[in-house]
């Protein structure tokens, strides 16, 4: 991708040891839309993304198959994505809750091109203690139910996070976004530890790239005004990034995987209340 620039593949998320699987079932369901694959025309680079989900999942079973990642496909849609306990968030931890998938959206103002920039994590990160919420520092009051024995060490973990929009960006455009998401995960409390994969990917659904392109040269719409578009765009980025990872915690439910590991779902009410009332403390102090 970093020296195409280009996706030739559905995005999939999964867990750490399922991504061959998820991968080579990728691979088949691109032969079987392009025939010509790997025989008169190239091969196909597919795109999986994964974190660890050991604490509740059967890493070993490797459970996800071609089937699930082929219905997955077929079934994508417009309507309104699940969130939480649902696809590669199904097994997931974060800041000690349970975690999951998430997304969010933001529209950037009309005169800076209306265009649309949006985000989906699977979130598998953080420490208890560092979460924080509207810049309230919440993992300090409200703290998960210990593990008895703890699912990984310190603070590591991952976040798989996809950005879309429908402006033209390019390639180079597109990972000036992915840099920005990192401000986001810092909102939400990550300082992106040592044993933390955190990966970003970026794609743009205005300019589509031709298999076979039918000539040397092509026209497309690009940006004539780059810094007032991403003037709003990283902001957007940094917005849905942090919305995104709050909503795969505050959509996820208590969970029990394997062994009897429990994962537990964030106390909504008790989080809103607090933040609610942090902030009055700011008002009248102010």
């Amino acid at each position: 991708m970093r020296e195409l620039g280009v996706i030739e593949s559905p995005i999939a998320l999964t867990n750490t040891l399922n991504v061959g699987l998820v991968a080579d079932a990728l691979v088949e369901y691109s032969i079987r839309q392009n025939p010509d694959i790997g025989i008169t025309t190239s091969s196909v680079n597919v795109v999986v993304g994964e974190t660890n989900d050991g604490w509740l999942n059967d890493l070993q079973g490797r459970h996800v198959r071609a089937g699930h990642v082929w219905a997955a496909i077929e079934s994508a849609s417009s309507e309104w994505v699940q969130e939480g306990n649902v696809g590669a968030g199904t097994g997931t931890v974060c800041f000690g809750w349970k975690g999951g998938i998430g997304t969010a959206s933001r529209v950037i103002p009309a005169d800076a091109g209306g265009w649309t920039v949006g985000a989906l994590v699977q979130s598998n990160f953080g420490r208890a203690r560092d979460l924080t919420i509207c810049g309230v520092p919440v993992g300090r009051r409200v703290r998960p139910v210990r593990f008895d024995k703890p699912h990984r060490s310190g603070d590591e973990g991952s976040v798989m996070i996809v950005l879309t929009t429908n402006a033209p960006l390019d390639s180079r455009q597109l990972r000036r976004l992915c840099v920005r998401a990192a401000a986001g995960l810092a909102r939400v409390g990550s300082h992106l530890s040592h044993g933390s994969g955190d990966f970003v990917i970026a794609f743009s659904t205005t300019n589509r790239v031709e298999h076979e392109a039918a000539s040397l040269t092509t026209t497309q719409t690009v940006l004539a005004e780059e810094q007032k578009a991403m003037g709003w765009l990283f902001p957007g980025v940094v917005e849905c990034v942090e919305e995104a990872v709050l909503n795969s915690l505050f959509c996820a439910e208590t969970m029990a995987g394997r062994d009897g590991h429990t994962a537990y779902a964030l106390p909504v009410d008790k989080v809103v209340e607090l933040v609610r009332s942090h902030q009055l403390t700011d008002e009248v102090e102010r």
